[in-house]
């Protein structure tokens, strides 16, 4: 009997547990009403996508009126959320607006067309090639045949890479492509196993200011004629200005571009009443994401509505009508 009873309780404890470990979308009732499990991707700790994925779920977990509960899941970054996203596997992810770009059109190496909807425009990812000044590099053409970190293996940078080299006249091939994070990347650049690098983010980008403080760099200048040309062909592109002292050896303002901004995404089958609710909050309390991460200063009337080539879920835009903060 005793080993009856034990034996029960067992099986009431693991079906206590399974229902409290909801998925993508679960409810469950309580006293309180009925609580949502949402899930949001990010990407690996030590970049700004993890942090900032981090505020929105804990920012949405306090202020919903619903009861929400909500987690913020480490992934390998914006590939890896768009195809989770279309599993059902997230609810929200954070990604990078250029991958979304292609992901959408099922372009630009994607194997198939990914149905995920716009919910809020980010940061800017501010970018550019740097070398230590000794390597000679002054040109983005100057990169042919040099060895050139392009971003951790599997991000997807090549997605926004290959039509900035392209643009400058570089082909992707004609470049010995080294792969590694941000730290690992300033290492290589110091130790001499890399020529140039690319690196950015959001102003200052840590990595940038850990180069030039231990090494004098060049900021290697882009060719404007071309970047006028991105600009008219892809909507994700757009100018920043890096000013003048953000890094040492960096006097005068540097005429940089934004390679594809960070953005909230979601599934374009998710409840747009839900969408609705979502951006409602992370409006209402931006204030509380500032607090945890730099980067929630983006979520501004001028910035969040940006069209950057993927078509926003009908719950957000509908939101920002009623907010009058749609452009007309």
């Amino acid at each position: 009997m005793r080993i009856w009873k034990s034996k029960a309780a067992c099986l009431i404890a693991l079906s206590v547990l399974i229902s409290g470990c909801g998925g993508p979308g679960d409810t469950e009732m309580s006293d309180s009403g009925e609580r949502k499990f949402l899930s949001i991707g990010t990407a690996p700790p030590g970049g700004a996508f993890f942090v900032v994925g981090g505020a929105l779920a804990q920012v949405l977990d306090e202020y919903s009126e619903q009861g929400w509960q909500v987690t913020a899941e480490a992934t390998k970054g914006t590939q890896e959320n768009i195809r989770r996203l279309s599993r059902g596997e997230l609810d929200f992810a954070l990604a990078n607006a250029a991958i979304s770009h292609f992901a959408v059109r099922g372009e630009g190496g994607w194997e198939q067309a990914h149905d995920v909807r716009a919910v809020m425009t980010l940061a800017p990812n501010v970018a550019l090639f740097v070398a230590p000044k000794s390597n000679g590099i002054e040109s983005l053409a100057d990169l042919k045949g040099k060895r050139v970190v392009l971003g951790p293996a599997g991000a997807g940078f090549e997605y926004f890479l290959r039509p900035i080299l392209a643009a400058h006249g570089v082909d992707w091939q004609e470049l010995e492509g080294l792969y590694g994070t941000q730290t690992a990347t300033v290492d290589m650049l110091a130790d001499g196993v890399a020529d140039a690098a690319f690196l950015g983010g959001a102003v200052p980008t840590a990595s940038l200011t850990q180069a030039s403080t231990s090494m004098d760099l060049k900021f290697i200048p882009f060719d404007q004629e071309a970047v006028d040309g991105l600009l008219e062909e892809y909507p994700f592109f757009a100018r920043a200005t890096i000013p003048g002292g953000t890094y040492r050896g960096q006097d005068d303002d540097f005429a940089g571009m934004n390679v594809g901004s960070m953005h909230f995404i979601t599934s374009a089958a998710t409840d747009e009443d839900l969408v609705y609710t979502v951006t409602a909050t992370l409006w209402e309390h931006r204030e509380r994401v500032v607090e945890k991460h730099a980067a929630g200063r983006a979520i501004q009337a001028a910035v969040i509505v940006r069209d950057t080539g993927t078509p926003f879920h009908p719950g957000a835009e509908r939101f920002y009508r009623d907010s009058g903060l749609w452009p007309e």
